[in-house]
């Protein structure tokens, strides 16, 4: 089934190989440099999925955007002497009537490992800070594929290493807690992941759109009680693991950060 795609590269990293791989296959391909030359686009809802890579060296292209669409790239804070790498793979609009896993997993798939083979090398990315984003549609093969490109970035900024810390555990129940427990494998609901990279630490942000809970109705896994009770153990885990842990007040939305060595010890 043809898909249109539209990629937005201010400096042709993606574009032209991910245009020629997915117009082989079929697909609908449209390719722009800028966010605004994006935002000048007509029908931008009628796009199944929107890649975006772009450096960002300012504030000035971000003031004039606060009504851009969700499929953008959402910035909030860049210094005056800061570059960012903001990276977007947003499938927001991804028609769920003929919903194709398999085939959007390929697509993400195909576009993670070209950046991650031919784009985000270290050379490029160790003065900058990395803004990642995903918003997909619910499904745990999409969230895997996720989980094991964000790792990887993690270890290449060399923020942390996770082996050493667990964070793949941590990634992986708040990833399925949101597929499993908060949209409860819908694919009609998306789940929303960010993820901003430094030397200094790493800070992931899962939301997605079921009725959340209360984090404190848990039960507590720990107690002899609840001994064979596997309720709660995700959420433990990640307490455990991470540095700092705080869900939005509706509890559809976690913040999970785990900080560099050299920030734990200060």
């Amino acid at each position: 089934m043809q898909r249109r795609i539209l990629i937005i590269d201010d400096h042709d990293d993606l574009a032209t190989s991910l245009d020629e791989v997915f117009t082989k296959v079929g697909h609908e391909v449209t390719v722009v440099e800028t966010r605004k030359e994006a935002l000048a686009l007509d029908g931008m809802e009628t796009y199944d999925v929107v890649i975006t890579d772009l450096n960002i060296d300012n504030r000035t292209e971000l003031l004039d955007e606060k009504d851009a669409p969700v499929c953008l790239p959402h910035v909030e804070t860049v210094t005056d002497h800061e570059s960012l790498k903001a990276f977007k793979i947003c499938a927001a609009n991804y028609r769920r009537d003929d919903f194709n896993e398999d085939e959007l997993k390929n697509l993400v798939a195909t576009t993670l490992d070209y950046k991650i083979r031919y784009v985000d090398t270290y050379e490029t990315v160790k003065e900058m800070r990395e803004s990642i984003e995903f918003e997909l549609p619910s499904a745990i093969s999409l969230m895997h594929i996720v989980l094991e490109y964000l790792l990887k970035r993690v270890e290449k900024l060399g923020a942390v290493d996770p082996e050493q810390t667990n964070l793949f555990t941590a990634l992986d129940e708040a990833f399925v807690n949101a597929v499993k427990h908060g949209n409860k494998y819908d694919s009609r609901k998306l789940v929303r992941i960010v993820a901003e990279i430094s030397k200094k630490e790493a800070r992931f942000t899962i939301e997605d759109e079921g009725e959340g809970f209360d984090v404190n109705s848990i039960p507590d896994p720990l107690d002899p009680q609840n001994l064979f009770k596997t309720s709660g153990r995700g959420v433990l885990f990640i307490y455990n693991i991470m540095d700092e842990v705080a869900y939005n007040e509706r509890g559809n939305r976690l913040t999970m950060v785990k900080r560099s060595q050299s920030e734990r010890l200060q």
